[in-house]
């Protein structure tokens, strides 16, 4: 077969191989049919054929995201986006700002301040009334496990001093019980029945808002780790997917997951099966499947509900009686996920305690034993801690640890407000990476976007270093647990492809594979480790066509995907 592309001059991380080869690539039909040299490459290419210079540039599999929420971060980045704030005074006045921007709407909604701006990680309300007296504000945070309200909405809201917490659930409180300003966990649903929807078309231009900037990092392919049935008048995020890939404006592979609402029992199954059927009948798996469930075990430990094995601290260092909180009675997680893992289901588990990640294997054991063994591919996500023992069990189940590299380093959140309160000795279990690649766990990896940056340059230099790029702090842990460049540019690319179910088509660059892939503007493999950040995507490609260039929107506007050549 000609090649109707060809990429050369430049070098190529095929993800089979040690390291890059200098070589050129040929691709045909949306697929790649040769890697080799330019003398292997010569009776494929012909006059016809364009030739992409590289200029020394490389070229990697295409990045896929094994746990982000594009729809919602596309939805704040169109409200009040606080995400780029640097302190308390600076959230504030976008605040301020957003609101006089926009008199007409009832409600200021917006997201991603971050707790390290405010003592204790709490906000309170009355910040929010001296910038906005007249009208209910609703903000969530940066990981989105917590939210801060102004008096306004409280009250339409009709929480008041006698409001019990919810179960899952935490208000902060004043000496009297009168709301605090900071709400955790499934304190925060106390507000859904007087916040307005998310319409359709908001949510729409948040997808093609996200993708546009999720393409222009190299990321071809995502899975979506909250995709709920929708309640009242909000967008229906599923149909969101499906009328943008029935309208050509869904370039990347999407995986949407399922959200499994803890309030509504066994009976949901038959809905989310419908639903992912419905899917199925309509689309090419390769491009939109919804055959993933999404379960929430544990909180996060920032605000103590990460569900631990060992109690929390207090201020003062002394134990409390706290150990998180765990969504689900362990029984109750292995019956439903053993019903999901039955029904042919994958299982994508939020566990970020060493509790939650036993209850979350303990589940999977389960369905194993009443089920049998199966390509389900289940996997867990974010593994702040976990214990020694459970470890080893990864492999053994076959679970993948789906990681979140950025976090692993010292950083203001982890230091102020996780560190000081989990037990001694805690900072060498944290993000156990390099313990579970040595146990023959798969790694996988995400970013939770956009709770953290979805970059996955800067994942990647975090998850080789421990260290964040540009910090002089010592690395998270031991160095043991630092992965190789190779191991974690394989997580992002052929891990993350088998856990999509994408790993036939995608995840490897190899003769017969679709051309998915990203253009690096440095020799990654050739850099010092502590300057790997420097990197940056010059293109993206999914199947054979180009979707992201930086050459053209440096100098213009950035245009939609749809339109880029």
């Amino acid at each position: 077969m000609h090649a109707e592309i060809l990429f050369e001059n430049g070098w190529v991380y095929t993800g089979n191989d040690a390291g890059p080869l200098r070589a050129n690539l040929a691709i045909a039909e949306g697929r790649i049919i040769a890697v080799g040299t330019p003398d292997e490459l010569h009776d494929s290419v012909t006059p016809k054929t364009r030739k992409v210079d590289l200029q020394g540039q490389l070229v990697v599999p295409g990045f896929q995201d094994a746990h982000i929420h594009p729809i919602f971060a596309g939805i704040e980045l169109l409200q009040c986006d606080l995400t780029e704030a640097t302190s308390a005074e600076e959230a504030m006045a976008r605040v301020a700002r957003y609101a006089a921007d926009n008199p007409d709407e009832p409600w200021i909604l917006g997201a991603g301040w971050s707790m390290d701006f405010f003592p204790g990680g709490t906000p309170t309300r009355e910040l929010l009334d001296a910038v906005v007296p007249d009208r209910p504000v609703y903000l969530v945070n940066r990981d989105h496990h917590g939210a801060w309200a102004n008096t306004a909405a409280f009250e339409a809201a009709g929480i008041g001093a006698e409001t019990p917490d919810p179960e899952g659930g935490r208000l902060e409180r004043e000496e009297d019980g009168t709301p605090a300003g900071t709400v955790h966990e499934g304190a925060m649903d106390l507000f859904n029945a007087v916040k307005p929807a998310v319409p359709y078309e908001l949510a729409y231009q948040g997808l093609l808002a996200s993708q546009q900037l999720l393409l222009s990092q190299g990321i071809t392919a995502w899975q979506d780790a909250w995709v709920p049935i929708p309640e009242g008048e909000h967008a229906d995020h599923l149909d969101v997917y499906m009328d943008a890939a029935k309208a050509g404006d869904l370039k990347v592979r999407v995986i949407a997951c399922q959200w499994w609402d803890r309030t509504a029992g066994m009976a949901q199954l038959e809905a989310i099966t419908q639903r992912r059927d419905r899917v199925a009948d309509s689309f090419d798996h390769h491009q939109l499947n919804a055959n993933t469930v999404k379960v929430m075990v544990d909180g996060v430990a920032e605000n103590y509900t990460a569900a631990m094995h060992h109690v929390y601290l207090d201020h003062h260092g002394h134990h409390t009686d706290n150990r998180g909180i765990e969504f689900f009675e362990p029984e109750e997680l292995k019956e439903f996920v053993t019903a999901i893992d039955a029904s042919g289901m994958q299982v994508h588990f939020h566990a970020l305690g060493d509790r939650a990640v036993t209850d979350a294997l303990d589940a999977l054991e389960a369905a194993r034993d009443s089920n049998g063994s199966n390509d389900n591919r289940h996997h867990l996500a974010h593994l702040q801690v976990v214990r020694s023992e459970d470890v080893p069990r990864f492999a053994g189940l076959n679970a993948a640890a789906n990681v979140q590299a950025l976090w692993a380093c010292h950083e203001e959140q982890m230091d102020t407000l996780t560190l000081p309160f989990l037990e001694p000795g805690a900072e060498d279990r944290h993000y156990p990476f390099g313990e579970l690649a040595s146990a023959g766990a798969r790694l996988v990896a995400g970013s939770d976007w956009p709770v953290s940056t979805a970059d996955p340059i800067a994942a990647i230099h975090v998850a080789v270093n421990r260290i964040a790029p540009g910090e002089d702090l010592p690395p998270l842990g031991p160095e043991s647990q630092k992965l190789s460049l190779k191991q974690i540019l394989d997580a992002y690319t052929q891990g993350s492809a088998w856990i999509n179910h994408l790993d036939t088509e995608t995840g490897t660059l190899e003769p017969g594979k679709l051309a998915d892939l990203a253009v690096l503007d440095l020799n990654v493999f050739d850099l010092p480790a502590q300057e790997l950040h420097r990197s940056v995507v010059t293109q993206t490609w999914i199947g054979g066509e180009c979707v992201y260039d930086r050459a053209l929107t440096r100098n213009s506007q950035a245009q939609p995907a749809s339109v880029m050549p």
